[in-house]
């Protein structure tokens, strides 16, 4: 005989295992700090790559009136304001990705604990059937 809640229970287990669960498994193996500093460096990577290219991009455009108003000043200043600009970009990416991942990580943790939980419960009702 088919127990109503015995189903809900296990179709409930198996959508999750199809959809979310899937990305939340792997998720939820790592510790939360190492989940999200893994992530945080791949993007700073990604960041420091796509300012790289911004900045080579922006030196071709300008590359004559750099070197017609070439002088130590303006290198030293054009200098500094791009390595401002990159050090200030990658404090507020870093913190911005950290706590997306942070987060990330937390609610998939939410959604396995409650598919371990709706697991223990079949288990209950499965053991309590054979009794």
């Amino acid at each position: 005989m088919l127990d109503k809640r015995k189903v809900e229970v296990m179709t409930r287990l198996a959508f999750y295992e199809q959809t979310e669960g899937k990305e939340d498994f792997k998720v939820s193996e790592y510790y939360r700090r190492d989940y999200s500093s893994l992530h945080t460096i791949c993007s700073i990577l990604w960041v420091t790559i796509g300012y790289l290219c911004l900045v080579g991009i922006l030196v071709l455009i300008w590359l004559d009136e750099l070197l017609s108003n070439m002088s130590n000043t303006l290198i030293m200043m054009l200098t500094g304001m791009v390595v401002l600009g990159y050090i200030s970009l990658v404090i507020v990416y870093a913190i911005i990705t950290s706590h997306i991942y942070n987060e990330k990580h937390k609610d998939a943790r939410q959604r396995v604990k409650k598919y371990n939980h709706d697991l223990t419960r079949l288990l209950k009702m499965y053991e309590k059937e054979n009794k």
